[in-house]
């Protein structure tokens, strides 16, 4: 993408940095790179992820390396990283060594994706929700104390997740199988997908080395378009994912002892209205009433990280 071609995100800062700034939004799926000169973007591009929770090191290495290629590498004062699974100083430090190469005598941040969210949603204090391959909720509070609920990866939890959606499809078809049932709008759009014909073929290829996280929780855009075109299995799901995503929030809101907000973002939170629906009913069931749904990329709270460190 070229720089005339990349608009500032409303409520992006554009003063808050000066200098170099690279910000990456590190998901399961992809890494997310902007260049900023002077806080505002001059470069924006995607690739693979860099995840190791997802993918090999080496895997990583070359998405990352492909990634600095496109956004530029080089003189460059900071880079601040935001991704999944980053939940000890050695995870940071692993990820910072990937990322060092490009950038030679930058300071290089890494922290939880989930606070690139908070920051993206304008707010310094308060709940981010992220619910795109994966699932957890971060906060913060005015007194600087953190708090987190879930983000345990897909084997622990990921609950109202990608990947639990894509799961839970998998296995609505296997469940109508045994039961005699023949498939169902959502079973054929699932096996048309996978390039099967028969659910019981799911079961192998769901534990096939050739299919993974993100495979899965590529099929949830399936849920959502069944939920959509009326498909009442699939509405639930929809539902249970969005209280889901809220028991999560509303975990890190009692931790924080705080009102809120509590910020909605990632692939699915920002993009499926069924599921923020079920979020902001179970979060106002439970007494929590500011409830937000990002409006722009987290890759943009950058710049208010970056301003707040100084």
């Amino acid at each position: 993408m070229t720089h005339s071609d990349i608009p500032t995100p409303p409520g992006a800062r554009s003063s808050a940095a000066a200098g170099t700034v690279i910000g990456l939004d590190i998901g399961g799926t992809k890494t997310r790179g902007v260049r900023f000169e002077d806080g505002a973007p001059v470069a924006d591009e995607s690739v693979g992820s860099a995840n190791v929770q997802n993918v090999t090191p080496e895997e990583a290495a070359r998405n990352l390396a492909e990634l600095f290629a496109r956004i530029g590498g080089g003189s460059v004062d900071q880079v601040y990283a935001g991704a999944g699974g980053i939940d000890t100083d050695d995870d940071a430090a692993a990820l910072a060594a990937l990322i060092a190469p490009h950038v030679p005598g930058a300071k290089i941040t890494v922290v939880h994706d989930s606070r690139l969210l908070l920051a993206a949603g304008g707010a310094s204090t308060g709940v981010a929700v992220i619910a795109g391959t994966g699932s957890a909720a971060w906060g913060k509070n005015s007194r600087g104390q953190e708090a987190r609920a879930g983000g345990w990866g897909y084997l622990l939890g990921d609950e109202g997740s990608g990947y639990w959606l894509g799961r839970e499809a998998v296995r609505h078809s296997l469940r109508r199988m045994n039961q005699g049932l023949q498939p169902d709008d959502l079973t054929w759009a699932l096996l048309d997908s996978c390039g099967v014909d028969h659910p019981n073929k799911l079961i192998a290829l769901f534990h096939s080395p050739d299919t993974g996280r993100r495979f899965w929780a590529q099929r949830a855009r399936l849920v959502v378009e069944a939920a959509d075109a009326g498909h009442i299995p699939s509405r639930a799901l929809i539902d249970q994912a969005g209280r889901d995503l809220a028991g999560l929030a509303e975990q890190t809101v009692r931790q924080l002892g705080i009102e809120g907000p509590v910020i909605l973002g990632s692939g699915l939170g920002m993009n499926v209205p069924r599921l923020q629906a079920a979020f902001r009913g179970a979060l106002a069931a439970a007494g929590i009433t500011d409830v937000r749904v990002l409006q722009q990329e987290p890759v943009f709270g950058v710049l208010q990280l970056v301003a707040e460190q100084d």
